[in-house]
């Protein structure tokens, strides 16, 4: 018996989660057998796992392969195709940003950085995980529009300046709060990664994650449990005393804290050209140390001179940017 001839017995079996075969969906990943042990080892990935149809389909395989095969057992392992196929399992690099509270600028540092990758030459998605607070398509300038879908359902992420984006923002009424709970949020964060149909050649996904240590951070750690993270703080330190916490649930959960950006670090005085910390400082330096990592950089306050939020290479924050995209790609 040949594993060719186990595949003709088995890419018949219907998918009850698809009402497709096993053989339409190109469900069988993997076909193996065990000649010491007379055991199948197999890899199908199916429409649902954790269902009743999951159940359906391990019936089935194990009657072929055991009753009408004659093998002693299967060694079965069931994937969910959406899961397999998505960006999840792509070379790519998630790169969180994360805070301690809102109003330290999380969410343009996330863009900038995002547009100073692409300026680069790489590829860059932005998840705009920021459920309650989204402001990702403001700042790149989007108008309001609800995302496309494919031929095979999967939707299609909206773009700016050379991005691919996706936000919660999208999916509800212009200028309406979105008011959901947990398991809301649960299955808006599964569709970003899972149903989206991100370019294949993406190779970083920038997550604006939304302040502090709620049920997003939780998911995104099922979801994406090798994400990298930065952590973004002002220089005040009651405003890095938050931050410090937000940093120790990142290491609880997993993720590689890369850094600290402390971001409205000081403002350039016009009239003499010295540096005015309207913020305090300190708090950048306070917070690295406390979670044994680096302060990255201090990104002074400004406003752009070519975009609404975002700086271009021949202006200093873009020029800090830059460097901090060039530190992030050789890392």
């Amino acid at each position: 018996m040949t594993t060719q001839e186990i595949r003709e017995k088995i890419e018949g079996i219907i998918d009850p989660s698809t009402n497709l075969t096993l053989k339409e969906t190109n469900a069988i990943k993997h076909i193996g057998i065990d000649p010491e042990k007379g055991v199948v080892v197999l890899i199908v990935a199916i429409g649902k796992t954790g269902s009743l149809e999951e159940k359906a389909v391990k019936r089935q395989l194990a009657k072929i392969i055991k009753l009408d095969l004659g093998f002693n057992g299967v060694k079965l392992q069931i994937e969910e195709k959406r899961k397999l196929e998505s960006i999840v399992n792509k070379n790519v690099k998630f790169i969180i940003i994360s805070s301690g509270k809102g109003g330290v600028g999380k969410s343009t540092v996330a863009a900038n950085l995002a547009y100073a990758l692409t300026r680069k030459g790489k590829k860059v998605a932005i998840i705009d995980a920021d459920i309650y607070g989204s402001s990702m398509p403001k700042i790149l300038e989007m108008q309001h529009a609800y995302p496309k879908a494919n031929d095979e359902g999967k939707i299609l992420p909206l773009e700016a300046f050379g991005m691919e984006v996706i936000s919660t923002e999208f999916f509800a009424e212009e200028g309406k709060p979105i008011i959901w709970r947990g398991a809301m949020l649960s299955s808006m964060m599964n569709n970003f990664f899972y149903e989206v149909k991100w370019n294949p050649n993406t190779e970083y996904v920038i997550i604006d994650c939304p302040p502090g240590t709620g049920d997003v951070a939780l998911d995104l750690r099922t979801i994406i449990p090798n994400a990298e993270a930065l952590l973004i703080t002002t220089p005040h330190l009651a405003a890095s005393h938050v931050a410090v916490k937000a940093g120790y649930a990142e290491k609880q959960l997993n993720h590689n804290l890369i850094g600290v950006i402390e971001n409205m670090s000081y403002y350039i005085n016009p009239v003499n050209h010295e540096k005015e910390f309207i913020f305090g400082q300190g708090g950048g330096i306070e917070v690295a140390k406390k979670l044994d990592t680096e302060l990255l950089c201090q990104i002074p306050i400004n406003q752009p001179i070519h975009h609404l939020s975002l700086y271009e290479s021949d202006e200093e924050i873009g020029m800090i940017y830059d460097d901090l995209a060039t530190l992030i790609m050789i890392r």
